[in-house]
């Protein structure tokens, strides 16, 4: 993997690309907020060899810092297609993990015609029909919430919350610490991704999937209700929706094996 960087007016944007061939599919994987793109660490083991490989630090994230949390949903799609188009990728296959996989659908609405497929990963629909006004309400003022809650809670919750598998506590344990001492920033990067969700949920677009598509979810995902979202959005769509067993919010990382079969196999039905 060659890191790289995308320069935009609120920051500077780190990505990872392997590129094998131009003629394959390449995958896009989007982390969740707060994450960054180690998150992906076994499906980029996994498939490095077969097809080409994006994964970025998004914006205010990470490696992705200095950044004005001045964006919105819309502009990370819109930065996103910028730098596929740079690098020239053609068929790329966007694989979102929570707030990742609204970054996909953002993408989706501006850019349909550019998308060969989707992996939702305990992501959920961006329709507003499936969000209740309080959830909405919440949205816009989680910031605080996570200010004001002490760091070791905030670690504990944010590696056992999401997470079941010693490897996925311990991933995302060492993600969380790149804020250690800094929770301003990791409570503003929560923050604004929350609001700039609720933004754009408000904005009432179609976000249709009009590509090849797949939902995945943790049977124990218990962060919001992701459980809840993906049944509905399941049943509105007709896309397929496979449980992921001993799985939370992070299934990738709980169930890399299985998660990674799915990916593979909604991959060589596009190709």
């Amino acid at each position: 993997m060659i890191e790289k960087t995308y320069a935009t007016p609120s920051g500077t944007i780190h990505y990872w690309i392997h590129v094998m061939d131009d003629d394959v599919a390449t995958l896009v994987f989007l982390p969740g907020l707060t994450a960054d793109h180690r998150l992906f660490e076994k499906q980029i083991d996994y498939f490095k060899n077969r097809y080409n490989i994006f994964v970025w630090d998004a914006p205010a994230h990470a490696a992705s810092w200095p950044f004005r949390f001045d964006f919105d949903l819309m502009d990370q799609a819109k930065w996103l297609y910028e730098i596929l188009k740079q690098e020239k990728i053609r068929r790329p296959v966007i694989i979102g993990q929570s707030m990742g996989g609204y970054i996909g659908q953002a993408y989706a609405e501006l850019y349909h015609e550019h998308l060969k497929g989707f992996v939702s990963i305990d992501s959920a629909p961006l329709q507003k029909k499936y969000i209740t006004g309080m959830e909405l309400w919440l949205l816009k003022r989680m910031e605080p919430v996570y200010y004001y809650y002490p760091w070791k809670f905030l670690i504990k919750s944010g590696t056992n919350g999401v997470a079941v598998s010693e490897y996925g506590r311990k991933l995302m344990y060492e993600i969380m610490m790149v804020y250690d001492g800094d929770k301003k920033r990791y409570s503003r990067i929560a923050g604004h991704g929350f609001r700039i969700l609720a933004d754009a949920i408000e904005k009432n677009l179609p976000y249709e999937i009009k590509c090849p598509a797949l939902l995945l979810c943790g049977e124990r995902d218990h962060a919001g209700s992701c459980i809840r979202y993906n049944k509905a959005w399941h049943q509105n769509t007709n896309i397929p929706l496979e449980w992921i067993e001993n799985a939370g919010h992070n299934s990738n990382t709980d169930q890399p094996e299985m998660v990674n079969r799915f990916i593979e196999s909604l991959v060589q039905q596009i190709l």
